[in-house]
C-alpha cells in the first residue's frame, strides 16, 4: 500500500485537476451573465436608457459689426479704360454667443421603480419627475463682449441637454414667474430641449419641470454658482457613483433620499463664457446614483467558482483522512467523481436560481450534492460510520459557502479562515503519521509483488533412501 504522504500528494494533483471543469463551469456562468447583461441593455434603451440631465444654460446671441473692404471696377466709356475703387464696408454678422450658467440651481427629482422582465432575466427600471428652479445673473453678460459686438436680449434662449428624447413622458413645462414658455426639441444634432425665453431682463429666474424614463443610472451636473440636487426613489440599493459623493444620504427598505450640495468652486467651469462648456461638464462633473442589484446570482455564481477549488480540496482531503482505517484506499477515479460532482453543483445552482430564485436554488442544489456524495461515501467508498463525518463536513462546507456569496464584503475573510481551520486540522490528524510508510521489502514492488519469482517451495521432504527389507531364512 501506497504511503500517506504518496496519497497527500496524489490528491493534491487530483484537487487541481479539478480545476478543468471548474473552469468551463465558471465559461458557462460568464455566457449566462453577458446574455443577461445584454437584455439589460436592449430592455433599458428601449424603455429610455441611461439618463443623464445638464443645463439649464441661458444663450444669449451676440452679432458683431465688421468693416469689410470691397473692391469695385469701372469702365470709362470713351477710353475704356478700367479703374479700379476701394470701400470699407460695415457688415454685420453672427459671432460667439454668451453662455450663462445659473447663479441658484435647485434640482428635486423623484422616482419611482419598476420591474420588466424578458424570458428570464429582471430589468429594473425608472419614472422620474425632475422640479427645477433657475436664477441667472445678467450683468455678468456684458463683460464678455468685445468692440463692436451686441448682446441681442431678445433673441436669448435656455437650453438643456438630454441623453435621449425619446425618454421624455407626460408635460414639460418652462415658466418664468406665471408665464409659460414652449419647449422644443434641439435641432442641433444633440438630445435635448431649448426654449426660446425672449429678453431676460425682465424675468432672469425660471422653473422646468420634465418627465422621463429611464435605466440603469441617473445623473446630473453641477451647473450653478450654489447647485442643490436631491435625488428621492423606492429602489432600496443605489450606489451613488460619479464626480461628487452625497452630502447626505437616507437608505432604508423603502427606498433613499440623498441631497448634494456643490459651490462653483468645485467644478472647472466660468459662470459666464464665450464658449460652452456643457460637454465638459457631462465627462468630467456628472455625478448620481445607479439602480445597482446587488449580489445577484451570477455574481453569486462567479464568487462560488472562485472558491469552488478550495471546497473541492476540503472534500479531498476530508475522505483521505477518514479513510485511513479501511483496508482499501479510494481510488483517483472515486476522486475524479466526488469533483465533478462538486463543479456539476455550480450549474445547477446557476440553472435553478434562473427560474425559483437564487436562495431556494442554492437549498436545492447543495442538498443534493451533499446527499449524493453522501451516498457514495457510504456505497462506493465503503466508509461505514464514518460516512456521517463526510455529511457533516459537506454540510458546513455548503453553509459557509452560503455565508460567503451573502456577503461580498466578508467573503475573503471568511474563505481564508475556513482554509486555515482546515490546515490546523489537517496537521494535528496527522501529527503523529509516518509520512514515508514502513520499510519496504526490497524483493517486493510498491504494488507488493514478488520482484524475482522463485521456484515454488517444496511440501515433501526427502528422505534417504533405505535397504531394502531382509529376506525370510530359506528353509
Amino acid at each position: 500500500m501506497r504511503s500517506l504522504g504518496t496519497r497527500f500528494l496524489i490528491v493534491g494533483l487530483l484537487a487541481l485537476l479539478m480545476f478543468i471543469p471548474t473552469f468551463f463551469v465558471s465559461l458557462v456562468v460568464e455566457d449566462r451573465d453577458r446574455l443577461a447583461q445584454s437584455t439589460l441593455r436592449d430592455v433599458g434603451r428601449e424603455w429610455g436608457g441611461p439618463q443623464l440631465l445638464s443645463g439649464p444654460v441661458l444663450i444669449l446671441p451676440v452679432q458683431g459689426t465688421f468693416q469689410v473692404t470691397e473692391t469695385y471696377t469701372t469702365t470709362d466709356p470713351d477710353t475704356g479704360e478700367e479703374t479700379e475703387t476701394t470701400h470699407q464696408v460695415p457688415h454685420i454678422r453672427p459671432t460667439d454667443p454668451i453662455y450663462l450658467l445659473p447663479e441658484d440651481f435647485t434640482l428635486d427629482i423623484t422616482s419611482e421603480t419598476d420591474i420588466r422582465s424578458r424570458g428570464l432575466f429582471d430589468v429594473p427600471v425608472f419614472q422620474a419627475l425632475a422640479r427645477m428652479g433657475l436664477t441667472y445673473d445678467l450683468d455678468a453678460a456684458p463683460a464678455q463682449i468685445r468692440a463692436h459686438e451686441e448682446i441681442h436680449w431678445a433673441e436669448a434662449s435656455l437650453r438643456l441637454t438630454l441623453s435621449d428624447n425619446r425618454a421624455l413622458r407626460g408635460d414639460a413645462a418652462l415658466l418664468t414667474g406665471d408665464t409659460p414658455l414652449p419647449l422644443e426639441p434641439r435641432a442641433d444634432g444633440t438630445a435635448g430641449v431649448i426654449a426660446a425665453v425672449g429678453d431676460p431682463r425682465g424675468h432672469n429666474s425660471y422653473s422646468l419641470t420634465l418627465a422621463f424614463n429611464g435605466a440603469e443610472t441617473l445623473r446630473t451636473t453641477p451647473m450653478g454658482r450654489q447647485s442643490t440636487v436631491t435625488i428621492t426613489s423606492d429602489w432600496p440599493h443605489p450606489s451613488f457613483t460619479g464626480a461628487f459623493l452625497p452630502d447626505t444620504r437616507d437608505i432604508t427598505d423603502d427606498g433613499f433620499t440623498a441631497s448634494w450640495t456643490i459651490p462653483h468652486l468645485a467644478r472647472p467651469m466660468p459662470q459666464a463664457s464665450r464658449v460652452d462648456h456643457d460637454q465638459s461638464a457631462r465627462t468630467h462633473s456628472a455625478f448620481g446614483v445607479t439602480y445597482f442589484q446587488p449580489n445577484d446570482f451570477y455574481q453569486k455564481a462567479y464568487r462560488a467558482a472562485r472558491y469552488g477549488l478550495l471546497f473541492i480540496a476540503l472534500t479531498f482531503l476530508t475522505v483521505l483522512l477518514i479513510e485511513g482505517a479501511t483496508k482499501r484506499p479510494t481510488h483517483p477515479v472515486q476522486y475524479i467523481l466526488i469533483g465533478l460532482a462538486q463543479s456539476t453543483f455550480l450549474l445547477l445552482m446557476v440553472s435553478y436560481a434562473e427560474q425559483i430564485g437564487f436562495g431556494a436554488a442554492y437549498l436545492l442544489s447543495a442538498g443534493a450534492t451533499t446527499a449524493l456524495l453522501t451516498l457514495f461515501g457510504a456505497v462506493g467508498l465503503k466508509l461505514g460510520l464514518r460516512t456521517l463525518i463526510l455529511g457533516l463536513m459537506l454540510a458546513i462546507t455548503y453553509a459557509v459557502l452560503y455565508l460567503i456569496l451573502q456577503s461580498a464584503d466578508y467573503a475573503l475573510l471568511a474563505g481564508s479562515t475556513l482554509a486555515f481551520f482546515a490546515l490546523a486540522l489537517t496537521m494535528y490528524m496527522t501529527r503523529n503519521e509516518d509520512w514515508y510508510g514502513p520499510p519496504r521489502d526490497p524483493s517486493k514492488t510498491i504494488f507488493g509483488t514478488p520482484r524475482h519469482p522463485q521456484s515454488p517451495q517444496k511440501t515433501a521432504t526427502q528422505t534417504a533412501p533405505q535397504a531394502p527389507p531382509e529376506l525370510p531364512p530359506s528353509r
